[in-house]
């Protein structure tokens, strides 16, 4: 009469009925006020009303039987509970096929309740295989399975009973291909490496493991020494390529691959990164002893390996080649970095000259140029253009080791360049005149001019009296 929403009403008098134990009159009642959710998948546990019933029943302490409600039955139940505890699934069974209370949550949540709800509890009542086969039967998505399967197991340190239940009801694993990377993804955002390392060694998803792996390598690391001591990681990335390249061997001879959700590789990627790691572990061994000697004389704010980009391995190069005693110590390591990964070797070389000059090690740049060129794949001017690199810093490098610098470069162009650099403009002037004699004019012109701007009386007028 008053307009009111009965909705409560009933649902009070559906509460009344179930304290009574009359669980017949109870979902008659419930029928009026609780209606299915829209979406069976959305990531919460139903309406408040629903979820009101369901904890109630669940928080029952007297369990009724359907088949006979006399005291023995009661005393029968408790003595077959305590009797399959160990067994879960037993017990699971046990509970649902026999306790009345448990059926009664059963059709409520089959009713009304979302499949997180029905999939949470069967993880609150130890029967995960269950929930399993609802989500696989749902097609739920993916946050179903985390949210309501995945977390409670790593929670309550059942990773392997739930990782056995996938791999019994589906020995392949292909059913929860979806369910297993969207786990991983989840594992990764949140940062728990251990966990996702342990999922997928479980998946055989050996690509990514090793991919793992190399976090485990590079992560947190501050020096070559710390490195040193984990290389127990290197050696089981190349162990999960392997075994990955022993499995892409051996199904390459039937007509479909299986195990679509792993990753994938080409057989010469994972050859490439075989090697990488190999070159890792040369890399990790050498500058380890060079700061366990006590030569290490770079401090980086990060730590470069071969994992990262192609400037991080230029990173490397350098620091292998500035590290050891001398340059020729580190070259032969350094030069096979520079060639697995084509890297600009020029540009490496210039990088490790700046970092001498800064050293005040004018001999090394020399035992660095002899290398460059020993090398065998190096340009005629290479050396010259670590040299012009170098001179930007000319101003610290004393007289006579920028004269010998300078000496050793192949061109003679590219000597006057240097020459003009260093404003040594008479020095210039002397490697000019000795050009062909077209050639010459224009160079000695070009010093004077510059002799003129600078305020060089001296070199001006010999430049104008040879013109």
């Amino acid at each position: 009469k008053s307009g009111l929403d009965p909705g409560g009403a009933w649902h009070a008098w559906g509460m009344a009925c179930l304290k009574a134990g009359n669980l017949s009159s109870a979902r008659e009642k419930f029928n009026r006020c609780l209606k299915p959710p829209m979406d069976l998948n959305q990531l919460n546990h139903g309406s408040r009303l629903v979820q009101d019933v369901i904890q109630y029943l669940e928080s029952t302490v007297k369990p009724i039987l359907i088949a006979d409600d006399d005291y023995f039955a009661t005393l029968r139940e408790l003595e077959a509970t305590l009797r399959t505890r160990s067994l879960s699934l037993e017990m699971c069974e046990g509970k649902i096929q026999h306790n009345s209370y448990y059926q009664e949550c059963l059709f409520y949540l089959h009713s009304y309740g979302t499949n997180l709800a029905i999939i949470s509890f069967y993880m609150r009542h130890d029967c995960m295989r269950e929930a399993l086969l609802h989500l696989l039967n749902k097609e739920s998505p993916s946050e179903v399975f985390i949210e309501g399967i995945f977390i409670p197991s790593y929670e309550s340190g059942k990773l392997h009973m739930l990782e056995n239940l996938l791999e019994t009801i589906d020995p392949g694993l292909e059913s929860w291909g979806v369910y297993l990377i969207a786990a991983c993804k989840y594992l990764q955002r949140k940062n728990y490496y251990h966990i996702l390392y342990e999922l997928q060694q479980f998946m055989k998803d050996h690509v990514r493991a090793a991919m793992t792996c190399i976090r485990f390598f590079t992560h947190g690391a501050k020096s070559y020494t710390e490195l040193g001591g984990k290389q127990t990681w290197l050696l089981k990335i190349k162990d999960h390529l392997k075994v990955y390249l022993q499995e892409v061997s051996r199904s390459s001879g039937r007509k479909k691959m299986a195990f679509t959700f792993r990753k994938k590789m080409s057989a010469a990627d994972v050859s490439r990164h075989i090697n990488t790691v190999d070159l890792q572990m040369e890399v990790t061994k050498f500058l380890h002893q060079c700061e366990s000697s006590g030569t290490s004389q770079m401090t980086g704010s990060s730590l470069p390996t071969l994992f990262g980009n192609n400037n991080m391995k230029m990173d490397v190069a350098c620091k292998v080649m500035l590290e050891g005693k001398n340059i020729e110590e580190g070259f032969g390591i350094a030069f096979r970095v520079l060639q697995d990964f084509q890297l600009e070797a020029t540009e490496v070389y210039s990088k490790v000259a700046k970092q001498l000059v800064k050293q005040q090690k004018y001999s090394e740049i020399r035992q660095l140029l002899k290398c460059v060129n020993e090398s065998g794949v190096a340009a005629k001017n290479d050396g010259d253009y670590i040299i012009l690199n170098c001179l930007n810093e000319f101003k610290n490098i004393p007289a006579e080791d920028l004269d010998n610098l300078i000496q050793d470069m192949d061109s003679d162009e590219n000597k006057i360049q240097a020459y003009v650099m260093c404003n040594k403009l008479r020095s210039a002037y002397l490697v000019s005149v000795r050009q062909e004699k077209s050639r010459a004019v224009q160079l000695v012109q070009h010093v004077r001019q510059l002799a003129e701007n600078s305020g060089d009386d001296v070199v001006k007028a010999i430049c104008t009296q040879w013109l």
